[in-house]
């Protein structure tokens, strides 16, 4: 397994490199954002594991361009232990969150969950419509060939919808999946984001017909022909 190390610290990387290949990993490494994006998109590593405070990109805008394109695993390794810090760079993407210092066996067992969650979800199935394919393993969207960046909240409501084709997903479900219970009758949130994604999948945002609406139930995707208007 190929593990990228984003950091900036060159002896907590060359550390991370001996442990790392000790225990069977290959190892790239890039000391700033820049060459971590590079390096994700050149050498396709199996994982990421990264710095929040690295020069020219920060932590979290590596990870919101990696996925613009990829479902990598992504684990934070920083010094930093505000809560802010960890909801940040969860929220925009990443999988797990480390603080420094950290114990080595604690951070290999981590690698391990990340690694065994990567090989299941490359089962995932793929589902189309409408000239937009949904990969849920990859988690990412294409229309016509070329890929649709998602925020993460577009991409849970979106998947969600994809895991249940043709079925109703309650609002209730979908609110308590992505915002929690406090949210469960704020639906204004939903019409938002399913109005953006209408328009960035539906061929007529203003007539859907896979993204669908069920009124005062929730949504729909249909994945066949034309469905009703949402």
């Amino acid at each position: 397994m190929k593990v990228l190390v984003a950091d900036d610290d060159p002896q907590l990387v060359r550390a991370l490199q001996i442990t790392l290949s000790a225990h069977g990993y290959e190892v790239v490494v890039a000391a700033d954002g820049h060459a971590a994006v590079a390096l994700a998109a050149r050498e396709r590593p199996d994982l990421v594991m990264l710095d929040l405070g690295m020069p020219h990109l920060d932590g979290v805008q590596v990870i919101e361009s990696l996925r613009a394109w990829t479902g990598i695993p992504i684990i934070v390794v920083s010094g930093r232990t505000g809560s802010a810090d960890k909801v940040e760079a969860l929220d925009a993407g990443a999988d797990d969150f480390v603080t420094k210092p950290f114990q080595v066996d604690e951070l290999l067992a981590r690698l391990r969950a990340l690694s065994r969650r990567a090989v299941a979800s490359s089962d995932e199935p793929v589902v189309s419509f409408g000239g937009v394919r949904i990969d849920l393993a990859a988690k990412a969207v294409t229309r016509d060939g070329a890929l649709v960046h998602l925020t993460p909240t577009e991409w849970r409501i979106l998947e969600l919808l994809a895991r249940n084709p043709g079925a109703l997903v309650t609002r209730r479900a979908l609110l308590e999946d992505i915002w929690g219970t406090a949210q469960v009758t704020d639906t204004g949130y939903l019409r938002l984001y399913l109005s953006q994604l209408r328009k960035k999948l539906e061929q007529d945002p203003a007539r859907p017909v896979h993204l669908l609406t069920e009124a005062g139930m929730g949504y729909r995707l249909v994945t066949g022909g034309p469905g009703r208007k949402g």
